[in-house]
Formats: structure tokens, C-alpha cells, sequence
């Protein structure tokens, strides 16, 4: 195997939820249909590193920023959903269970892993209730060890402002995650989420 092959098998599988053998398989697909696929792969990566940009108000990524989200008339600017991931972001825009603004953390709290508040996008979610009108921030971490303790620790940091803290609902099954969970649970979730108390 040339040293380029393994070295572009070795980066794929750095990608999450791909193996070694998983790799292996989209190289040689990328060699069997190279002609087609590759000029096609390079044109999109080229778009998503010169076109795409973190928004500066909820970490959404999208062309302009503020995102279109943010910048959206037809949204409720006083709601505001944390979530851990912008695929959590997605899996809840397309229940339409939610009609409100967003704030991506990048991740959760985890001392294995050494991430703490300051590696999350804490401090302008802070900034953003200070400056905005926000009347309820909605608590949409995962049903995991690490999801809760977030949104435990966003509660007890909040809770000194004026404002509803709600979490959703826990008919989501514990270890589940937003992006793999069916539309109409989410929807469900989103219905009948309740305050967070100390």
C-alpha cells in the first residue's frame, strides 16, 4: 500500500464513528469512482472552508453572521434552546417542534476529559442574557452523565437572573442523543419540558 493511501485511510478514520475497516472501504470507493466522486468531494470542501462561518451570536454555522436563525423575524428572540452540538441543532429544526433562538456549547462539562466551563461557549450565553430580552433558556443537552451535569451546572449559574429555566422533559431515554432520537419524541419533549429547580 503507497504511504499516501494509508495516510488518507489513517485521516479518515480519525473521522467520528469510522474504524480502520470502515476507512478502508470509502477509499477504495473513492478509487473505484474517482473521476466522479473526488473533483465533486474537493468542490464541496473548498465551499465549506471559504464560504461557511461560525455565527458570532450562537455558534450555528452558516454563510453570513449572525446566522439566518439569529437574524430571523419569524423566530422568538425572548427563548433561547442550549445545545451541546450544531447536530443537535439540526435534529430539533427538523421536528418544528421550536420556534425560538439557539446557543451551542461545543461539547459538555467532563473532568476525564478535562474540559470545564471555560472550554464550553458559556461566557456569551452570559452576554447574550444580559444584552438580550430573553425570557427562558431550554436546557437541550443530551440523557447522559456528562448532558446533565451541564445543564445542572447552567442552571445553578443562572439562576441568580430573572428568568425561566426549563430542561426537556425526560421521556427522552437516558444515554439517547438529540441527533439520533425520532422526530416525534423530540416534538414530545419539547411540549412538555418543566423548570429546573435547586
Amino acid at each position: 500500500m503507497s504511504s499516501s493511501l494509508g495516510e488518507l485511510i489513517d485521516l479518515f478514520s480519525k473521522l467520528p464513528s469510522l474504524g480502520p475497516r470502515s476507512a478502508r472501504r470509502i477509499v477504495l470507493h473513492l478509487l473505484k469512482n474517482k473521476e466522479k466522486l473526488i473533483p465533486n468531494i474537493l468542490q464541496s470542501l473548498n465551499n465549506l472552508k471559504s464560504s461557511l462561518i461560525f455565527c458570532g451570536v450562537c455558534g450555528n454555522i452558516d454563510s453570513v453572521s449572525p446566522c439566518n436563525i439569529c437574524s430571523s423575524k419569524n423566530r422568538k428572540k425572548e427563548k433561547v434552546c442550549v445545545v451541546e452540538e450544531i447536530g443537535d441543532l439540526w435534529a430539533i429544526e427538523k421536528s418544528k417542534a421550536y420556534n425560538g433562538q439557539y446557543h451551542i456549547l461545543g461539547g459538555t462539562l467532563s473532568a476525564i476529559d478535562g474540559i470545564g466551563p471555560e472550554e464550553l461557549n458559556l461566557s456569551s450565553l452570559h452576554k447574550r442574557i444580559k444584552d438580550n430580552q430573553v425570557s427562558e433558556i431550554i436546557l437541550a443537552t443530551n440523557a447522559t452523565v456528562e448532558g446533565q451535569i451541564t445543564a445542572q451546572y447552567i442552571a445553578d449559574t443562572l439562576n441568580k437572573e430573572n428568568i425561566l429555566i426549563t430542561r426537556l422533559a425526560q421521556g427522552m431515554p437516558i444515554g439517547g442523543e438529540l441527533d439520533t432520537i425520532d422526530y416525534n419524541t423530540l416534538f414530545t419533549a419539547f411540549n412538555s419540558r418543566a423548570e429546573m429547580k435547586n
